[in-house]
Formats: structure tokens, sequence, C-alpha cells
């Protein structure tokens, strides 16, 4: 990628992400190392200063690259609007793909083994709640494509947390039966012309969540494909995965409606 290239994307990023952002937050953010059995993990927290008291907690899981600048820009956004966000590491300390072949080995370890996935998340999850500014009773989790996937498999893992938020992610799961466990509200947006979603994983997923009595909602965005949030995905929705303004906006709306509704 050449610097003009670099420089267009990262500006692109500040117009997209600075509405969001106030003008009175003190932002605290740092890497936080944690560990998972005898593995290093390394997320990123972010929370304003300027807030006084506990704050509810938000966990974020990342796409296939990992955590990225992509990542933290919306780990800080969580933090601008008074929560104290967490990126959970799910692959470890170092491992961040540089392309596509290297995400794709990265991800396929864990839609493989959706025990590891899990437990990678729920370390997350334990590293956010030691957080001295959160409050416990008041936590969610929230992923974009491989993360939205992953923050399901948290639910479905029967984690004690109010809701999880799935941003154009993958609905399937081998354990179809484990719906059974989920105690969180379930919010999914998705992209109506995901090429990566079929309409078999759709109705699939919805019977799954009526037959287990979920409460659950699902939103699609028309003229959105995958990774419909991330302004790096291009716009060229004929490949499969482009940015959409539109989309993005509103997603991110239904997001904070469905964090306002469970954290009252």
């Amino acid at each position: 990628m050449n610097t003009k290239n670099i420089l267009v994307k990262a500006l692109l990023l500040t117009v997209v992400f600075l509405p969001f952002l106030s003008a009175e937050a003190k932002m605290h953010t740092e890497a936080v190392e944690y560990m998972h059995g005898d593995v290093v993990l390394e997320g990123y927290c972010a929370y304003d200063d300027a807030v006084k008291g506990k704050q509810p907690g938000v966990l974020v899981i990342h796409e296939w690259t990992g955590i990225n600048d992509y990542i933290k820009k919306r780990v800080e956004q969580l933090a601008s609007l008074g929560y104290v966000a967490f990126a959970a590491d799910i692959y470890g300390k170092g491992i961040r793909p540089k392309d596509r072949a290297q995400a794709s080995r990265q991800a396929g370890m864990y839609r493989a083994d959706r025990t590891l996935m899990r437990a990678r998340a729920a370390a997350g999850l334990a590293e956010l709640r030691k957080q001295k500014t959160v409050d416990a009773g008041r936590i969610a989790a929230i992923g974009y494509c491989f993360g939205g996937g992953t923050v399901l498999e948290l639910a479905r893992s029967g984690a004690d947390i109010a809701g999880v938020v799935s941003f154009h992610g993958n609905l399937d799961t081998p354990h179809p039966e484990d719906a059974k466990q989920i105690k969180a509200k379930v919010l999914v947006l998705h992209g109506a012309d995901d090429p990566n979603i079929p309409a078999e994983q759709i109705s699939a997923f919805q019977d799954e969540m009526r037959n287990a009595g979920v409460n659950w909602q699902m939103v699609s965005y028309g003229n959105a494909v995958h990774s419909f949030t991330n302004p790096e995905a291009g716009d060229d929705p004929s490949k499969g995965a482009a940015y959409n303004k539109e989309a993005d906006e509103r997603s991110w709306k239904a997001m904070r409606t469905f964090f306002d509704e469970i954290f009252q």
C-alpha cells in the first residue's frame, strides 16, 4: 500500500469516527496484558476519566485481522459514550494477521474449535470485569465479522451478561442446542446482501433462537454486504465486502438503543 492510500484511509477513519467523540472526554487508553492458561494476550481498554462512579462495560471482539486501529477506534467511541470498553485479544499477543491468508488461518483455528473460541472470549470478559471503573452487573459484548460470531458463541456458553451485538458476523454454530443456555438479549445487525451468510444460515439461526426462547432481534440493512461498518473494506460491494456509511450509522444507533434498554 502506498503512502497516499494510507493517508486517505487514515483521513476516512477520522471523518467517520470524529462525530462520535466528545470534546469533553478525558480519554484513558491502555494496552492490557492478561492470560488464558499459559498464553499471553494483549487487549486494549478505554474509558472516560471525566465520568464519575462505575460505568457499564462493553467487551469488543475483533474482526479476523485481530486488534487493529479500526477496533481501537470502536473501543474509544464506546468510551466516549460513557462505557468502559475492552477489546479482547482472541489470537494472542503479537499475533496480528497481515493479509487475508493469515487472517483466514487464524480465524479458522477458532471457528474449528468453538470451545477454545468461547474460552478466549470468556478470558477477555473476566479481564473487563477486573477494571476498577466497571459496573460488573452491567456488561455487554459486541463483535465485528469474526467477532460477531464469537460474541454469539459467548452467549451460547451461558455467559452472565446483559446483551450481545453482532455486526455482520457469522451466525452458524456446531452446537445449536446450547442456545438454551443464553442469558443475554441478542441483537444481530446484518447486511442484507452479505454473500458470506447464506439464507440457510439465517434461517437456521432464527430457528435456533426461537426454539430456545431467546430474547433476540435481527436487523437487515438493504444494499449492505459484509464488513459494512469498516471504512477500510473499500467501496465496491461486488467484492462481497464494502463500507456502507448509511448502514454503519444505522447499526450504531441500533446498538445504542439496545444498550439503553439493557442498561437502564
